[in-house]
C-alpha cells in the first residue's frame, strides 16, 4: 500500500489561502490530504516560520506548493524535515542572498508594479480598480472583483528581506511559468526555473493568478510531483 504525501499550499502577496479554492477540490478528489496555510505577510522570516510550523504539525512526507511570493516562503520552509519537494507556481525562487527587490531589479518593472501603493503603515496594496488588469486579467469580472476587495496587503520589507540557503538545492522541485504574467516578468520566471533545475517546467498561457485561471493544469503538475513520492 502506497502513502500519498501531504500537500501544503502557500499563498502569495495580496491574497490568502482562498486563492487556492479551485485547486483544492481537484487535489482532494485525488485522495490527497491538502491544506492551505494562512501567512501574515509581515516579513519573509515570519512567513517561513508560520509555514514551517504548520508543515511540521502535519507529520509525514509533505509537498510544499508556493504561488508568487509564496515561492520565496517555500524556499526557506522547505528545510522542514518532513518536506520532500517543492512546486513553484508563477513564483519567486530566490537563491541565498537574493531579495525579491534584487530579482525584480534584473529587468524593467512589470506592468502591474505601477499599480502598487504603500500605506502609512508600510504595507503594500494593489489599486482595487487596477487589480484585475495587474493580477488576474484572465479571470472573469466577478472573481477578480472579489480578489481585489479581499486582498491582503504585504509588508514592504518582504521585498527587502534576503533569502537564506534555498531548499531547492537539496530537494526536488517543479516550476510553472505564466507567459502573460504582469506581476513577475515571464522572462524572470524562466530564468528562475532554469536556475533551480526542476524535474519539470510547465508554461501556461496565463496571467499571474494561474492557480485560479488554470487550476486543472496547475493541479496536474502538483499531482505529478506528489505522485513521484507515493
Amino acid at each position: 500500500m502506497t502513502t500519498k504525501p501531504n500537500i501544503v499550499l502557500v499563498h502569495g502577496a495580496w491574497g490568502d489561502g482562498s486563492h487556492w479554492r479551485h485547486v483544492i477540490p481537484l487535489l482532494h478528489a485525488k485522495g490527497y490530504r491538502v491544506r492551505a496555510v494562512q501567512n501574515p505577510l509581515t516579513s519573509l522570516s515570519d512567513d517561513i516560520d508560520r509555514t514551517s510550523k504548520f508543515t511540521a504539525s502535519l507529520g509525514g512526507p509533505t509537498l510544499l506548493v508556493g504561488h508568487s511570493y509564496g515561492g520565496a516562503v517555500i524556499t526557506g520552509a522547505g528545510h522542514t524535515p518532513n518536506v520532500v519537494g517543492l512546486v513553484y507556481v508563477a513564483a519567486f525562487a530566490p537563491d541565498e542572498g537574493d531579495s525579491l527587490g534584487s530579482i525584480f531589479g534584473r529587468r524593467e518593472p512589470p506592468p502591474g508594479a505601477a499599480n502598487i501603493r504603500p500605506d502609512k503603515h508600510g504595507f503594500l496594496w494593489i489599486e482595487p480598480h487596477k487589480f484585475r488588469e495587474s493580477f488576474c486579467q484572465d479571470l472573469d469580472e466577478t472573481e477578480a472583483l472579489v480578489m481585489a476587495f479581499t486582498q491582503k496587503p504585504i509588508a514592504g520589507r518582504c521585498f527587502e528581506d534576503k533569502s537564506g540557503v534555498p531548499a531547492w538545492k537539496s530537494k526536488p522541485s517543479w516550476y510553472q511559468v505564466s507567459s502573460n504574467d504582469r506581476m513577475i516578468p515571464p522572462e524572470t520566471q524562466v530564468w528562475m526555473a532554469e536556475r533551480i533545475n526542476p524535474k519539470k517546467t510547465v508554461s501556461l498561457d496565463a496571467g499571474h493568478a494561474s492557480l485560479a485561471s488554470r487550476p486543472r493544469e496547475v493541479a496536474a503538475l502538483i499531482v505529478e510531483a506528489a505522485d513521484s513520492f507515493a
